[in-house]
């Protein structure tokens, strides 16, 4: 099969919201459609001791919370699909926002009881700047919840979005009935209250189906008209250049643990969603149907698998075909790499693979010499962008708690920070070790993960420190930058990678530093 028709097979996508609307749950259920899975474990079902295939991490199941984007592909009709499940909960951010980096589309799932939420609103910003394709779906539709057209009023103005309704709710909570599926003119009508497995459904063409005063009763089918004539009058038609260029978002209503709505959403998604995309590099666009690979790293993940000590670096293919064995250059380190054992994902299940195309996720194995950032090509000397460090929030002193166990504490700390889930900072005025965050639950992960994973124990001490900037001077020989070293010494440290950073302990003292060192340029992000 040629690498165009590979191309055109395959459709990769995140799913982001805030914590709880049921992004994991989605998840599952779109895997049991997909068939890749039998049966799906309530995320969090106490009855079933199942935890949800996405969730992974020995925290994640004692917390039913998502505390690292997890990969998942399988195919559907015959469409390679690879799923990136995202952490929701805002302390986890800078994971999703590295995760948007690698999809070409995304699902938005809002919980139709509480609407739009702030995790939501931020995180939809970050798809906008990037013109990333949205589908919306609408969950939980079997609990009482807001009203569809004020959900769609919400959408439209909190987050900025122009929505299509592609599918529409009959009855909502305990007077749930089913979902008229716009886009292909069909009526799913559930019965049947098993959870688990797929609920029995009678299906039915159109309004005007007779069947359907019987099945329902007049006074519900009659609303139903009225309701779908109003979305036709008030709200654009869908219209795909418009939703792949960005500025049209489809909206599906459903409720991933009932299993209603599921398969209309994946099956509208096989065929309008974007397949791979260019990326910009920093010297060129590089197109998915060039000859040649290219791919970058986007996460990193130690002790995958807890018995072996593995660390994996997760790379998103974006042009050409990547072959097992075969040499490719790095180019920050410039040298060459050969992966002899290349896996493809099913959440921590992972199998070898020999040819991997654009939009498939890769994982390499890896000895700690990859950053996340890092770019691999067939020898040109590019750089993929916009994979940054974000500036923490949170910042804690970091100890070690057992001395006789520092080593596995360095090592510990150093492969954590390589994933990203936190930043270190060592400050040059005594050596010690900062920890800075996006969240403050990122600390309970990483002392958590410490000691379970690496047999190493820590105590944080608070620090307050308002915000890390990342420090670029005009010339490093003059006196102003002198100067500035000089004063602020008792607040600069580096970072892991041995860039100079600054550590305000307020806002004031930013002001007051941008003012009296104007030569001295301070950014909140590391790529700069």
């Amino acid at each position: 099969m040629s690498l165009i028709d590979e191309i055109s097979k395959r459709r990769t996508f995140g799913i982001i919201s805030h914590p709880d609307a049921g992004k994991t749950t989605l998840t599952e259920k779109l895997l049991l459609f997909g068939g890749a899975i039998q049966e799906a474990g309530a995320v969090k079902s106490n009855k079933i001791k199942k935890t949800a295939t996405s969730d992974f991490m020995e925290i994640e199941k004692q917390r039913g919370i998502s505390v690292a984007t997890s990969v998942l592909a399988f195919y559907y009709k015959n469409k390679k699909i690879n799923i990136l499940d995202t952490p929701g909960h805002k302390d986890f951010a800078e994971d999703t926002y590295r995760t948007l980096t690698a999809v070409d589309s995304v699902i938005v799932v809002i919980d139709v009881a509480k609407g739009v939420e702030e995790q939501t609103e931020k995180l939809v910003q970050v798809c906008r700047m990037r013109n990333i394709p949205m589908i919306v779906f609408i969950n939980k539709l079997d609990r009482e919840g807001k009203d569809a057209f004020e959900l769609l009023d919400e959408i439209e103005q909190k987050l900025g979005l122009n929505v299509a309704p592609l599918s529409f709710p009959i009855g909502m909570g305990s007077d749930f009935k089913g979902v008229y599926n716009i886009w292909e003119q069909k009526i799913k009508l559930y019965f049947g209250d098993s959870k688990q497995r797929i609920a029995e459904s009678e299906e039915i063409t159109g309004v005007d189906d007779p069947r359907l005063v019987e099945l329902l009763d007049e006074e519900t089918v009659t609303e139903l008209k009225d309701n779908l004539e109003l979305v036709e009058g008030v709200y654009n038609p869908f219209n795909q250049e418009e939703y792949l260029n960005g500025n049209l978002q489809p909206v599906f209503f459903g409720s991933a643990l009932n299993n209603f709505g599921v398969q209309e959403l994946l099956d509208c998604f096989v065929e309008i969603a974007p397949t791979p995309q260019p990326k910009e590099a920093d010297v060129r666009v590089v197109y998915p149907d060039e000859p040649k690979m290219t791919g970058f790293v986007f996460k990193i993940h130690a002790n995958l698998d807890p018995k072996h000590r593995d660390r994996l670096a997760f790379v998103k293919i974006v042009s050409g075909t990547f072959k097992r064995n075969t040499p490719y250059f790095h180019t920050r380190l410039k040298k060459n790499f050969k992966f002899s054992s290349p896996n493809t994902f099913f959440a921590q299940k992972k199998q070898v693979v020999d040819e991997s195309f654009p939009g498939d996720i890769v994982g390499l194995h890896d000895t700690g010499n990859f950053k996340i950032g890092d770019t691999f090509t067939e020898g040109e000397m590019l750089q993929f962008k916009g994979i940054p460090n974000f500036s923490p929030e949170h910042f804690r002193y970091i100890n070690n708690a057992d001395p006789m166990k520092s080593k596995q504490l360095a090592k510990g700390i150093d492969q954590l920070m390589d994933e990203g889930v936190a930043q270190l900072f060592t400050l040059d005025l005594n050596g010690r070790k900062v920890i800075g965050t996006v969240g403050a639950l990122q600390y309970d992960v990483i002392q958590y993960r410490l000691e379970h994973e690496y047999g190493a124990k820590c105590t944080y001490e608070p620090l307050n420190v308002y915000k890390a900037f990342w420090v670029e001077p005009e010339d490093e020989n003059n006196a102003e930058y002198k100067d500035f070293k000089r004063v602020k010494q008792r607040y600069l440290a580096k970072d892991k990678y041995g860039k100079q950073v600054f550590l305000a302990d307020s806002p004031f003292s930013y002001e007051m530093t941008k003012t009296k060192y104007p030569s001295v340029k301070l950014h909140e992000k590391s790529e700069f």
